[in-house]
């Protein structure tokens, strides 16, 4: 989603870099037919299961382009790195301009993704976001910086207009007097998240009645719910991560802190790891985020459906899982994109850094185009430079124990927003 879920301690020596595939690489060359070489950066060690599942979703885009035939008879071949600590990010990406890479995909961390970019930036090298969020990311004005996915504004921001849109009207209360409550992480992630929702909230003239802090990794998160208490708001908007996610809505439960509907904007809530760990106590609770496999077909042309059919075979065969993930869908989604619509047009002359960043520039697909229901459209103004303006969210609720429906956008729901489940 993309966001780290516990922060990464820097215990590994940022001149040790762990290297994915054992065997040697063969040489670089622009011949017709040698391999395509693109870096790829993940946390596979330090954060995990998410992080790899971000990681399998792009294996599984070069999979299927390279059955297709690869890029103009070239093959993709993907020069994984493992990086866990944002000083290791300069080291590997210098590694990668020696060796004759000068295109990069990762990172799911936003922690790790924002000095990463700057570092392929700085070396020359482009840089793809497969799945981390944080505005800061696409806001460097980095003009060799891409990002398909949604940012924490595009979840933050979705969180306040769906609380006037949709929650204001069921609930009969004018969004004007519509108590609004943003509580969020210290991090740029989080921050990101916090500032799209108060402002859109502005725009829509909710009642915004307080913006509170938590600092991580040990949130403390009494003096939050005292103050929660006090204000009364009928909606809170959560950034966070996956465990302070958890953590928070344990003590919302604990406090018997009472709302008409709480939205968490974040992977944290919509993750299956959410409801497994509160059960009945997740049942309600909305989430802001990009979508994950099992969301309505509609959303999704002819041909980006056949692809998302691709990806549910293909995941299914790898994992035994039915439907992909949110971050192996994200992970796919950014590096289809790459591999199927950007590269195979900037291979038209030659697979250089110039010609990668227009080929990626000139992209204009409708939404529903790629397999997460996103068109591809980059922004060219400097403070969102390289990010994807027709990038895919929804609006997730837990209905039941262990299960939860997208409500919002109708093109991707697969339930109706259910208000009596929502009141905490």
């Amino acid at each position: 989603m993309a966001r780290l879920t516990f922060r990464i301690a820097a215990s590994i020596c940022a001149a040790m870099i762990f290297v994915i595939p054992a065997a040697a690489l063969p040489a670089r060359s622009n011949a017709a037919g040698a391999p395509i070489q693109i870096g790829a950066v993940f946390p596979l060690r330090a954060v995990g299961p998410l992080a790899r599942q971000e990681y399998r979703g792009v294996r599984i885009a070069a999979q299927l382009v390279n059955a297709r035939g690869g890029i103009a008879g070239r093959r993709i071949e993907l020069d994984t790195r493992e990086l866990d600590t944002p000083a290791e990010a300069g080291l590997i990406m210098n590694l990668f301009r020696q060796r004759g890479i000068r295109l990069v995909i990762g990172a799911y961390s936003s922690e790790l993704s924002i000095p990463t970019a700057a570092a392929a930036a700085r070396d020359g090298l482009v840089y793809w976001e497969a799945g981390a969020v944080a505005d800061r990311l696409t806001g460097q004005g980095l003009p060799t910086v891409f990002r398909v996915g949604a940012n924490g504004s595009d979840l933050g921001s979705n969180s306040a207009y769906f609380t006037a849109t949709q929650l204001a009207p069921r609930l009969r209360i004018a969004p004007a007097k519509l108590r609004v409550a943003v509580v969020s992480a210290n991090d740029a992630y989080a921050d990101s998240v916090a500032q799209a929702a108060i402002r859109v909230a502005s725009l829509h003239h909710l009642m915004l009645v307080g913006h509170l802090h938590y600092a991580l990794p040990k949130p403390n998160f009494g003096p939050v719910i005292d103050r929660l208490k006090q204000l009364h708001p009928n909606v809170i908007i959560l950034a966070s991560h996956i465990p302070d996610g958890v953590a928070f809505t344990r003590a919302m439960r604990v406090a018997h802190l009472r709302v008409d509907a709480f939205i968490g904007s974040t992977m944290a809530e919509c993750v299956p790891e959410f409801g497994k760990l509160l059960g009945s106590d997740a049942t309600g609770v909305f989430a802001s985020d990009r979508p994950r496999g099992g969301f309505n077909p509609r959303a999704l042309d002819p041909a980006a459906r056949h692809v998302y059919n691709l990806l549910v075979k293909a995941w299914k065969a790898q994992t035994g899982q039915s439907q992909p993930t949110e971050e192996g869908l994200a992970g796919f989604s950014a590096a289809w994109a790459l591999f199927h619509d950007v590269l195979p047009r900037a291979a038209r002359s030659s697979l250089t850094v110039n010609s990668i960043v227009a080929a990626a520039r000139a992209q204009n697909l409708p939404t529903g185009s790629l397999p997460n229901g996103a068109g591809l459209r980059f922004a060219t103004d400097r403070s969102r430079l390289g990010q994807n303006m027709r990038a895919a969210a929804v609006i997730w609720q837990w209905q039941q124990v262990r299960h939860s429906v997208v409500v919002w956008p109708r093109t991707y729901a697969t339930g109706h927003v259910l208000l009596s489940l929502a009141h905490t």
